[in-house]
């Protein structure tokens, strides 16, 4: 199965995909963290990359296609995906759309999880990560047991850069600007599946596995 998960910062993609993973046995391809796995490098792409990031900016789409579509045609992704903050624009969809279609297959779902601007930043500017193993803790919901210290590996916690209160509002707009058509592309195609991700995360949760098929449309 071949999943798309549409939404702005904060608002649960990356919970609800890493989730899916395990269940579906599927890969969780972020677009987010192939350029951040590559920040502290010194090499062209790597400055490119960190160039657009450091001032919130979103990194091109003829950037982005290479590098997503390149992890796509990894052995693991040959059954299936979860794709999390690709596509972004029309052009990358397209780009996805014609790959896919070259081997046979297609976008099986859009799930689209939307939030109120003002949750969005309350959850962003608030969130802090393990440099080592990448887990979010978060200021105001999710607190490590020692203050600024990471539970699983004991590294001190970090704010990334790109998420401050000031850049966090710049790419919730960029966001609205760039990547809105793709809800009306996907709804014409039947595809999108619409959850407020403001909602309790049970609630959330369900509605997200109904769309997949992990439990039944009439269950309640």
């Amino acid at each position: 199965m071949n999943i798309v998960l549409l939404g702005p910062p904060g608002a649960g993609k990356g919970t609800q995909a890493k989730r899916l993973s395990a269940l579906l046995g599927l890969p969780h391809v972020a677009s987010g963290d192939l350029f951040r796995a590559i920040l502290d490098e010194e090499t062209d792409l790597a400055r490119e990359v960190r160039s657009y990031m450091e001032r919130g900016a979103y990194v091109p789409d003829a950037l982005t296609i290479t590098a997503v579509l390149d992890r796509l045609s990894l052995p693991d992704a040959r059954e299936g995906f979860l794709l999390d903050g690709f596509p972004r624009t029309l052009p990358q969809a397209a780009a996805l759309d014609g790959w896919l279609v070259e081997r046979g297959r297609q976008v099986d779902r859009v799930l689209y999880i939307t939030a109120p601007a003002e949750v969005l930043v309350e959850r962003i500017a608030g969130r802090i990560v393990c440099p080592v193993c990448n887990t979010i803790y978060n200021l105001s919901t999710r607190l490590p047991k020692r203050d600024m210290v990471c539970d699983i590996e004991g590294a001190p916690l970090e704010r990334r850069s790109d998420e401050e209160p000031e850049i966090v509002r710049f790419r919730l707009q960029t966001y609205l600007r760039q990547t809105q058509p793709l809800v009306d592309y996907y709804r014409s195609a039947g595809k999108l599946v619409e959850v407020d991700g403001s909602r309790p995360m049970d609630e959330v949760t369900a509605r997200i596995d109904r769309s997949v098929g992990l439990v039944s449309e009439d269950a309640s």
